[in-house]
């Protein structure tokens, strides 16, 4: 059996249950296979005693350039989607971050003067079963300034073990962009969704939702941190035939034994009975998989026109907020901060994800469709059956279709969610038998928000790719909005990860704003972060939510922090009026009860000095 953990964003306890649910079945006495592909974040191995760990570097053909040989054509530049290359004075800059390890680039010279050559992407970790770890185990970890997630998770799901005798379960990355899409593919794959009883929890889960039926995986539900109030998620599982496989309680004390890294099961029996019943019914799923219903994505349409208000600043300052995975709070804090600016332009930059405008509550007054990428689509009745297109495309994308015609000639069709949309297989296919269009990767918004702000925001496609596009697209809107109603400063909610959406976020940007908490993932998921920023050299600061869970950790971030160049701003503490905040889809600072509204009510003024 094989159970891919996901959710629309992080932070819902998709990690703690993978990892619980993983001790539960072998101490059942099942042969379990426990595998982390959250490869820019991995965090299961945090929670797990430590082990010997095989190592496997993961590499990949990326093109190296001879200066000499090269005559400052341009070919490769024009046949590159991804804008990686450049031509500067007859001379071509390669940007590795935005590169997606095509091959079109060397495939087009007409010198021969590029090379493709394998470089490392990331690595996989792996391990057998021990005395205190009783079952097998590995993840995988990309490298920082890489983009290429769904390799490395490829090359994970290596030692998935396909047997009846056999439960494989992977910890996805969140989302519903390329690597998520990778996670949920395979035969007799379940996807198990875990989410939260919010207006968050919601959005997030129906986009994974709509993933994971449209790949055709069995899906169902976990309710976490359930406090009797989760109608807003039975509603939609029963509106659309999804069973919910089980609930776990909302309980200050499983978010304590959380944060230092304990297993839930070995410190609260309590819920060995209700993991007991949740796979009980992951195994009914895989008997009598129900007819789901049609999940329809919500259309956002245009309410009218508007004028925004017109400032005299000559000169804006971009803020991003980060983390190194959701759930932290980024989007509380980056939802009040926008309230608190007078006079900014504010983005999402989640695209896959967005959930900002939840709490901002934005009138669109533009929207329009985005394409960030070619849909490529083969005409069997010109394909000649010569497999050039597959045996050159670096992403797997291609395969044989079946009889075409009354001769059984073996055509190919290309998987619209696996390609990359690099176009080298129409360059190369000598039937021009391949024909291509803008695919629709999603939809760009230009809103007002209550206070006045201009807002730009996006929807990515489910399983849609070229999130960095869209991202950039999002973030050169801000700008102009900027620009030409003289807003001082831009506040932008940025994707949690490091991969290529999050580079794209940053890039560029005057001050980064890091959100975290005080959990042994969260300091794990910050280094990544801060690893990245510093390889950018951008200046960065640091806010701890939920302060009070670990006082221990607290100050090891502090400690963290400084190692970097950083520093913290704030302490916010565990607050349940956050929570109510967001289930009555106002932010904090709006709610305006308890300590956390207070405290992120002087954030403002704190960043607003802070940017340079």
């Amino acid at each position: 059996m094989n159970i891919t953990v996901a959710s629309g964003k992080g932070g819902t306890g998709k990690t703690t249950f993978a990892v619980n649910m993983a001790y539960f079945l072998a101490e059942q006495g099942r042969n379990v296979r426990l595998l982390d592909g959250d490869v820019e974040e991995p965090n299961d191995h945090l929670f797990l005693p430590k082990a010997e760990m095989n190592e496997e570097i993961v590499t990949i053909l990326k093109p190296q350039f001879d200066a000499e040989k090269c005559k400052g054509c341009g070919k490769c530049v024009k046949a590159c989607k991804y804008n990686a290359l450049a031509l500067v004075k007859n001379r071509v800059l390669f940007f590795n971050e935005l590169c997606h390890a095509c091959g079109a680039c060397a495939y087009v010279c007409p010198n021969d003067a590029v090379k493709e050559a394998p470089v490392p992407l990331g690595k996989i970790f792996s391990s057998e079963k021990n005395e205190e770890r009783p079952f097998f185990f590995a993840y995988g970890l990309l490298n920082i300034g890489e983009s290429l997630a769904p390799i490395v998770i490829k090359n994970l799901k290596k030692h998935i073990e396909s047997s009846e005798h056999i439960v494989n379960i992977l910890d996805a990355s969140p989302g519903t962009a390329c690597p998520v899409v990778e996670a949920l593919s395979g035969e007799n794959t379940l996807a198990v969704l875990v989410t939260e009883p919010t207006p968050f929890g919601l959005n997030d889960l129906k986009l994974a939702a709509e993933l994971a039926i449209d790949k055709g995986n069995p899906t169902g539900i976990i309710i976490n941190r359930s406090d009797g109030e989760d109608a807003i998620i039975a509603n939609f599982a029963d509106e659309h035939n999804i069973p919910i496989l089980g609930r776990i309680p909302f309980d200050r004390k499983y978010a304590e034994t959380y944060s230092g890294g304990g297993i839930l099961l070995h410190r609260h029996s309590e819920l060995k009975d209700i993991f007991a019943d949740i796979f009980t019914k992951i195994v009914e799923l895989a008997e009598d998989t129900p007819e789901y219903k049609t999940i329809e994505t919500v259309e956002y349409k245009p309410s009218g026109s508007c004028e925004f208000r017109k400032y005299e600043s000559d000169n804006y300052k971009e803020l991003v907020v980060i983390s190194g995975k959701g759930g932290t709070g980024k989007t509380t804090i980056t939802s009040s901060l926008a309230q608190l600016a007078d006079g900014a332009v504010v983005f999402d930059a989640d695209v896959d994800a967005a959930d900002l405008h939840l709490l901002l509550k934005p009138k669109i007054v533009i929207a329009e469709e985005f394409s960030g990428s070619d849909e490529y689509i083969i005409d069997p009745e010109k394909c000649i059956s010569c497999g050039k297109c597959a045996n050159n495309c670096h992403f797997d994308s291609i395969s044989m279709d079946g009889p075409a015609n009354d001769l059984v000639q073996i055509t190919y069709k290309i998987d619209p969610l696996a390609c990359e949309g690099c176009g080298l297989c129409n360059i190369i296919c000598p039937a021009d038998a391949i024909n291509n269009k803008p695919a629709e990767t999603g939809d760009l918004f230009i809103s007002q928000t209550e206070s006045d702000n201009p807002m730009i925001h996006a929807k990515l496609g489910v399983g849609g790719e070229n999130s960095g596009k869209l991202v950039s697209k999002v973030r050169g809107e801000s700008a102009n909005y900027a620009e030409q109603f003289g807003r001082a400063h831009i506040i932008g909610d940025g994707p949690p990860g490091t991969s290529c959406p999050v580079i794209a976020s940053v890039t560029g940007a005057d001050l980064i704003l890091m959100v975290t908490e005080p959990t042994v993932s969260g300091v794990h998921d910050l280094k990544r972060v801060m690893e990245l920023i510093q390889h950018f050299r951008i200046p960065s600061l640091v806010i701890i939510n939920k302060s009070d869970l670990n006082l221990e950790i607290t100050e090891q971030i502090h400690l963290e922090v400084k190692k970097y160049g950083s520093k913290v701003i704030a302490e916010v503490p565990f607050d349940r009026n956050i929570h109510d905040s967001l289930m009555a889809e106002m932010t904090i600072v709006e709610y305006g009860k308890g300590r956390a509204a207070e405290i992120i009510s002087g954030l403002w003024k704190i960043v607003k000095k802070e940017i340079k």
